[in-house]
């Protein structure tokens, strides 16, 4: 079977994968809440949701906020990119994984066990977007807060707990359970909104017939969708209830090598094994998720471990891998993809067109 063909079948397999597992939800439905619209056309959950989202006040000590690790100039991803994961509210405590991008994170579907598509964190151990935001309040790597009941006494002590109490009634803050649950679910909210989630790249104004790619721009989509493989993984296609989210929602190991810069040379030695340790079987080993590529241009460093500095790295990698002395060996040398990425023979010009197509997924385009 010639060349051609073959990549013609795995692009087509692809696209199956992607329209036939997975049915993304245009955003996500929390709850029967307040719906009235206010400043910046958002909803007054939304609006309570963006004010918690951006509190320095939520950390212990404070200083810390959501926004500190997902960053709207950056992508809603880590704004501090010379390294390659988080510094805490605690100086010195820094997270294990690369902070990923909090924008598009509503259109994941809820973690499915059985066929390990979608879910939240690199390795889909929370279920859905309001359990994710649960998470980094209590981490004493992030937020450092030592229980849910003094998260929810400091949102009892904002400005905005009036627009809490509106939105979950006027005794929402004496259950705590129900009180961090609903803090989460107000986070959910927000980070589900228009103000995050825009659609507004070159990418899609050409795809809605009001502007058009530069040559480099349709070489890089071009070999995208062919001889690089990308859209195996990151379909440029609309899904059947949005636009396209350059994500198929599924897990891989890509046989990348362990960091060792800092501060992974300070860490207890240890091996990432991702997806398998959220699922508990071997076979899932090494396995993380494939992420949206919006805003790509925007979120450096790459990866889980933040291997890659520049796009032009990742590309390189992933069309290189294969060759042998060119890349250190794999952290987890089992599950890993197989050979449809790691020597694929694109010259140099043609990863830079690559890269190229890639910034146009970055949103506030203007002509």
């Amino acid at each position: 079977m010639c060349r051609c063909k073959m990549i013609f079948i795995l692009v087509l397999f692809g696209v199956l994968l992607f329209s036939c597992n997975v049915e993304p939800q245009k955003q996500l439905i929390l709850g029967s809440y307040s719906r009235g619209v206010t400043t910046g056309n958002l909803t007054f959950l939304e609006d309570l949701g963006k004010q918690i989202f951006f509190d320095t006040d939520l950390s212990e000590p404070a200083g810390q906020s959501c926004s500190s690790c997902h960053d709207p100039s950056t992508g809603f991803a880590e704004p501090e990119q010379s390294l390659p994961v988080s510094e805490g509210v605690i100086a010195g405590r820094y997270g294990g994984r690369n902070a990923p991008s909090a924008a598009y994170a509503s259109f994941i579907p809820e973690f499915n066990p059985r066929k390990t598509l979608g879910g939240q964190f690199w390795d889909g151990r929370a279920a859905d977007l309001v359990e994710q935001a649960k998470g980094p309040f209590l981490n004493p790597v992030e937020m450092n807060n030592p229980d849910k009941a003094a998260v929810v006494a400091k949102v009892q002590a904002a400005s905005y707990s009036a627009l809490f109490e509106q939105e979950f009634g006027p005794n929402a803050f004496e259950d705590v359970e129900a009180a961090y649950h609903n803090i989460a679910v107000a986070i959910a909210e927000y980070e589900a909104s228009t103000e995050v989630n825009q659609f507004s790249s070159k990418f899609d104004a050409v795809q809605a017939g009001q502007d058009h790619y530069t040559w480099q721009e349709s070489t890089g989509k071009r070999l995208y969708e062919t001889r690089g493989k990308c859209f195996i993984c990151h379909p440029d296609i609309p899904g059947r209830n949005t636009l396209a989210l350059m994500t198929n929602f599924d897990y891989r190991n890509l046989g990348l090598p362990a960091n060792t810069e800092f501060p992974f040379n300070t860490f207890p030695p240890s091996t990432d094994l991702g997806l398998g340790v959220t699922t508990g079987k071997s076979k899932d080993d090494g396995k993380f998720k494939i992420p949206s590529l919006r805003n790509i241009a925007l979120t450096a460093p790459y990866t889980h471990n933040g291997q890659f500095k520049t796009l032009k790295e990742m590309v390189h990698f992933l069309n290189t891998r294969d060759i042998p002395g060119e890349w250190p060996g794999p952290e987890v040398n089992r599950n890993i993809s197989p050979s449809i990425i790691g020597d694929m023979g694109l010259s140099d010009q043609e990863e830079d067109a690559i890269v190229t197509y890639l910034m146009t997924f970055t949103d506030g385009y203007r002509r």
